[in-house]
């Protein structure tokens, strides 16, 4: 049976619920609410567990705020034994239309500092990567703000439905394979 570790990031705290940055986390709380599992504390993250067509998707939502998510990472990889090739990073995306998912095989930080960290830590950029479009309606300047902002009920009402497809666009990475899912999700 093959084991995957599908990162989710975001910040905990009840202050950056609901916000752009953690999209990683609202996706992972969507794909575990619909297999029926729920998140317990482990170390470094928030961790569940659920099987998918013959798969284990070990599920971590990192507890170490963005800044320092390779930590997570890292640990979860090495204590689970799964390959780096079983990896998936769920991640916020500001230089897409809210709502795009793409999924890729490597790629730079981008200036994301969760990303960042997990490329300093395992040392490399090699690793898939689900970026979710947050848009980028922002005034010069407050970059940050947006970031860290809640979502409006406009934007509300799309997401459900990208959420949901992002959940089915990682059980699709562990089943059918990074390229598969890529021609699969990248169009929708």
């Amino acid at each position: 049976m093959s084991k995957f570790l599908i990162t989710g990031l975001g910040n905990i705290g009840e202050e950056y619920a609901n916000t752009r940055h953690n999209i990683g986390f609202d996706v992972l709380d969507a794909l575990a609410a619909e297999a029926g599992t729920s998140f317990k504390s482990g170390r470094y993250a928030d961790v569940a567990e659920l099987k998918h067509k013959g798969k284990t998707l070990v599920l971590i939502k990192p507890t170490t705020y963005m800044n320092l998510s390779g930590k997570a990472v890292n640990y979860w990889l090495q204590t689970e034994k799964i390959a780096l090739e079983n990896s998936l990073v769920i991640v916020d995306e500001l230089a897409l239309p809210l709502g795009k998912l793409r999924i890729g095989p490597k790629g730079s930080d981008g200036g994301h500092n969760g990303l960042k960290h997990i490329q300093e830590t395992l040392n490399t950029n090699q690793y898939a990567r689900l970026r979710f479009g947050i848009g980028s309606e922002f005034s010069k300047g407050h970059q940050v703000n947006y970031v860290l902002g809640k979502w409006n009920a406009e934007e509300q009402t799309l997401l459900k439905e990208r959420i949901l497809l992002a959940a089915d666009a990682i059980k699709a990475f562990a089943f059918m394979g990074l390229q598969q899912c890529m021609n699969t999700y990248n169009t929708k």
